[in-house]
């Protein structure tokens, strides 16, 4: 791994987890604790995450890392579990997206797909978002209606969240929602950090005829804060070869299909 990816994987592990010290990042990522104390003071000096005792935890000016730093990591996995979600996509569908990395890569596969690429009078799909990346990426695609809910910009994902975004996704109908996970585990179901994206995020998969949690596997086994849903909401777990055996039969007993998608070489 390059210098520039193990920074970017490092700012992602402070994105999901807060904090983190230098062992634990270290072994993260495979390299030695010396190369990690050498990686936190070149960020810290950037100003991006600030230096602790043995670690470090996020700088109040890493609002923009979703955009700027975290699409690297695990980036195969990520665009093998969006090419297999794209797949689900048919012409003149309403695609709900959640914010997030993963869900980024299925809104970039999707805005160049060649039979959704083919300019006309009309779009050929429509996308409803409470991610500003993602309507900022796919507003100069034509071919896509975009339909951003409104609400308050959360600072560290990007997402719309309150009750001006569920009062717009009250008052639609989705054909298929893509939902984005920080957590998911067999008991627990699909989390994320934040309430208020949990509550945004499980009202969009409602308003869907079909929702589709999409995550890579290391998000598989993890819980976090808030709670988004289980086979309740979701009827599908998209993920990458990386979960275990065990695990994907777990969710399935659980009433979750669960799609393993392969990396490049098997797309």
């Amino acid at each position: 791994m390059k210098r520039h990816e193990r920074m970017n994987a490092l700012l992602e592990l402070l994105g999901d987890r807060g904090r983190v010290d230098v062992e634990e990042a270290a072994t993260a990522l495979e390299v030695s604790a010396a190369t990690m104390r050498r990686d936190m003071d070149a960020l810290a000096e950037q100003q991006l995450l600030t230096r602790t005792r043995g670690g470090a935890v996020l700088s109040s000016v890493a609002y923009d890392l979703p955009i700027r730093y975290k699409h690297a990591h695990r980036s195969a996995e990520k665009e093998a579990v969006a090419k297999a979600a794209a797949r689900l996509v048919e012409q003149g569908d309403v695609v709900g997206l959640s914010g997030g990395t993963t869900t980024t890569a299925i809104a970039r596969v999707l805005a160049t797909r060649p039979d959704l690429a083919k300019a006309g009078p009309q779009p050929l799909l429509t996308i409803v978002t409470n991610s500003l990346n993602i309507a900022n990426e796919l507003a100069v695609r034509p071919q896509i209606k975009i339909v951003l809910t409104g609400g308050v910009a959360h600072s560290r994902s990007f997402e719309l969240v309150g009750p001006f975004s569920e009062l717009v996704l009250q008052q639609i109908s989705i054909d298929i929602a893509f939902i984005g996970a920080n957590g998911v585990d067999p008991v627990m179901g699909i989390t994320v950090h934040d309430e208020a994206e949990a509550r945004v995020n499980r009202l969009m998969a409602e308003r869907a005829r079909r929702a589709v949690v999409v995550a890579d596997s290391s998000k598989i086994g993890e819980r976090c804060f808030a709670r988004v849903g289980d086979a309740d909401v979701f009827d599908t777990l998209i993920t990458d070869g990386g979960a275990k055996e065990t695990t994907r039969r777990e969710f399935a007993d659980r009433g979750l299909k669960v799609v393993t998608a392969r990396p490049s070489t098997g797309e």
